[in-house]
């Protein structure tokens, strides 16, 4: 699968005329959950050459392809992903943390690591996170039988909202490792369980639903929809000036 990968990523480069910058993994193989049979979810950041962006029009920002049983390949142009940056986007904020990075220009993420604490806004990483948990307390985990999948995914939402909450100066990590250590103790049993299931399940697999844990998650969605008006957003300098010559520098390859 990693050959896979790096053809696919050398391919893209070919197809059309890009520069990839940085391609990591942004699933639950990163995350730390992974099933036996879980796709790769590959992201990537990429530039094309100067001549590109002098246009009146711009071009498309982003390259999406259908998703298979094995790959899940997407990425954004160069503009989008700093654009996105300045505005505290908070998967960008994951990929960049990745533990698993497939293809990285030397020294991109050391260019863009003294803007992240800049560009972070806890506000806008709340309301991302309650986003995902949303669905799972209104939609996923509703019936007497649910995904295990799907149950991750709200956890692991809701402990990214709780490490906002307490730290909100700190971009929460990407992995579920340092999360967990927020979730409270009489439900470490069960989650521990649930992990050694997901481990040897498959990606549709189902359980019954943990009452306990659901209502954990339901409690910790309300808290987070309050804490989400009065949370305090941190003033820092305006990035632009440093984005912009990120993007610049990034253009073309380095000397």
């Amino acid at each position: 699968m990693q050959l896979r990968i790096q053809f696919a990523l050398t391919q893209l480069e070919a197809t059309h005329g890009i520069r990839i910058l940085f391609a990591c993994e942004s699933g639950s193989r990163a995350w730390g959950f992974p099933s036996p049979d879980s796709d790769y979810d590959v992201r990537f950041i990429y530039s094309h050459p100067a001549d590109w962006y002098l246009t009146l029009e711009e071009g498309p920002d982003t390259l999406s392809f259908p998703v298979d049983d094995e790959l899940d390949l997407g990425g954004w142009e160069l503009r989008k992903t700093l654009k996105l940056l300045r505005g505290s986007n908070a998967a960008l904020f994951e990929w960049l943390q990745s533990p698993v990075v497939y293809r990285e220009a030397a020294g991109f993420r050391a260019a863009l690591g003294p803007l992240l604490p800049v560009c972070w806004n806890p506000r806008a990483g709340l309301h991302h996170y309650l986003g995902q948990l949303r669905r799972g307390v209104e939609e996923d985990l509703t019936g007497e039988q649910v995904r295990l999948k799907r149950l991750f995914y709200a956890l692991r939402a809701t402990l990214a909202a709780r490490w906002i909450q307490q730290r909100p100066t700190e971009v929460p990590p990407m992995e579920f490792r340092p999360l967990r250590e927020l979730l409270p103790t009489e439900l470490t049993g069960t989650v521990d369980e649930l992990l050694a299931r997901k481990a040897t399940a498959d990606e549709k697999t189902t359980v019954p639903r943990p009452a306990l844990l659901v209502a954990y998650l339901q409690q910790e969605y309300a808290a987070g929809q309050v804490a989400r008006a009065t949370l305090p957003v941190p003033r820092h300098p305006e990035p632009t000036l440093a984005l912009d010559a990120v993007f610049r520098a990034w253009l073309q390859p380095q000397p």
